[in-house]
């Protein structure tokens, strides 16, 4: 069967009769039969569930009562409830738990007939730039396996880029979701911070993470965006602002667009990387886009913000896995014995320690010195970067420094573990919405992405802009 880029390539071969939805879902069971072995992209597959919903929906569509996703078929990072299934959060700490119900932005999925096939590894407790801080073992690269595919949905941007699924929900709360991408030649969409509810996404840290897209095409990115999008009663931090049909992103209108001077002229980019980015830019203005240098003067400092402040969110956020009321349970008489050991067993060493660090930034001694001027960086970084937005309607950027590193190649170096986030976090700092497109590959086949940033709710532009590059590169290749 052919490797589909899009939801209208499949819908198109349904209605002449060339495909059903239960051949479509056996044919991604069949990948992952084949692949999942090597690449480890799966931690649970449905099989049994998606056939039998694939009958059902094979069986609305000769009726004619399919709704908008009916041949979508979608895995989900494991940080993602789906109703009567496990969710681990890639973690020991949450060994046999079993969702009660399913996240909004899933249901919502469900709703439209989009079909879930499993879910997918990531980092635990989305805590990784690499995949492999995942307690079931890490995902492997499928352009390269020596490789890792980046964190940390990166069993859901190995799943796309392997033909595994059409489509995967990941988190991105730096980067998360474009960075993969970015590593495995596929589009990562993160939106505008509150576009999407987070009602059933196992908390990080509850001020940036955000529901995020990974596909092969604007298209399908577009339409699960639409979706997945707007007021939802489980979650009073949602959005009410109304949700455009995303859908409808084509164009012909041109834009001002800045890159970033100091992102291009970084010494930690690769200089493939510069070189392929500094091509975007002229296909821009080739196509009639007003492109020009600007300035952020602040891109140092919002890795160390970030961080602070995300310690400091997981810090509280996991602190309700003490092994009491579910999930892994180390035995002992004494209660707090019982806390110690069964969080030091169930955490692996990165979630460790980011709880630590977030735990000391919080305390009473060093609170002032830390988290509360972390908070106001963040302020300075976003005022400063919802001014260039009165200027500019895109911001340009890589969407990582290096293309995927070898494995085991960062893991015992933190600090520079973090720099592959440099580009992305400035999105999840300030709320705003930015895209991970595929633009080429290096001298050794890995591939490279570039990062677009627009202002907050501006994703119909986004993904207009967006489609224009990525037509552009398909069309001059």
């Amino acid at each position: 069967m052919k490797n589909f880029q899009s939801i209208s390539e499949i819908r198109d071969e349904i209605a002449v009769g060339k495909l059903t939805v239960h051949q479509l879902v056996q044919h991604y069971l069949n990948q992952i039969e084949e692949k999942n072995g090597r690449l480890n992209a799966f931690l649970s597959v449905y099989g049994d569930s998606a056939l039998q919903r694939a009958l059902l929906i094979d069986k609305k569509i000769r009726s004619g009562k399919a709704r908008r996703l009916a041949g979508m078929i979608i895995g989900i990072k494991d940080v993602f409830a789906l109703e009567g299934h496990r969710l681990q959060c890639a973690s020991k700490i949450l060994e046999g738990f079993e969702s009660q119900y399913s996240g909004t932005c899933v249901q919502r999925l469900l709703d439209e007939d989009a079909i879930i096939i499993g879910h997918q590894n990531c980092d635990e407790f989305a805590m990784g730039s690499s995949n492999e801080n995942s307690a079931f073992g890490l995902a492997r690269n499928p352009v390269d396996e020596t490789k890792v595919p980046g964190g940390s949905s990166g069993g859901s941007a190995v799943a796309v880029a392997s033909d595994m699924c059409q489509v995967s929900l990941g988190s991105d709360t730096g980067g998360s979701v474009r960075q993969p991408a970015s590593f495995c030649g596929v589009i990562g969409l993160k939106p505008t911070y509150s576009r999407i509810s987070r009602h059933g996404l196992a908390a990080y840290a509850s001020s940036f993470d955000t529901v995020g897209v990974i596909s092969k095409s604007i298209e399908d990115a577009a339409l699960v965006l639409e979706i997945m999008s707007g007021p939802d009663d489980f979650d009073s931090t949602v959005s009410n602002n109304p949700v455009p049909n995303y859908h409808k992103f084509q164009s012909t209108k041109k834009y001002k667009i800045g890159y970033l001077s100091e992102a291009i002229s970084h010494e930690s980019l690769a200089i493939e990387i510069k070189e392929s980015t500094s091509k975007i830019l002229e296909q821009l203005a080739a196509l009639g886009h007003h492109v020009e240098e600007t300035h952020f003067s602040k891109l140092d400092y919002i890795l160390p913000t970030y961080y602070v402040l995300t310690a400091a969110e997981a810090s509280s956020n996991l602190s309700r896995y003490d092994g009491v009321r579910y999930g892994r349970r180390t035995p002992s008489n004494d209660l707090e014995v019982m806390y110690k050991e069964s969080r030091s067993d169930g955490f692996g060493d990165e979630v460790k320690r980011r709880i630590m660090t977030g735990t000391f930034v919080l305390s009473a001694s060093y609170y002032d010195a830390y988290y509360s001027k972390a908070q106001k960086v963040r302020k300075i970084i976003k005022d400063e970067t919802e001014k260039l937005f009165e200027e500019y309607d895109f911001l340009i950027s890589p969407t990582t420094p290096t293309t995927a590193f070898k494995i085991g190649e960062l893991n015992k170096d933190p600090l520079r573990m973090y720099l592959e986030d440099l580009y992305t976090v400035q999105a999840n700092v300030t709320g705003i919405p930015a895209i991970s497109l595929p633009i080429g590959i290096d001298k050794d086949g890995l591939p490279m992405g570039v990062q677009v940033m627009s202002k907050s709710f501006n994703e119909l532009e986004l993904l207009d802009v967006s489609n224009q590059i990525i037509t552009f590169k398909d069309q001059n290749r």
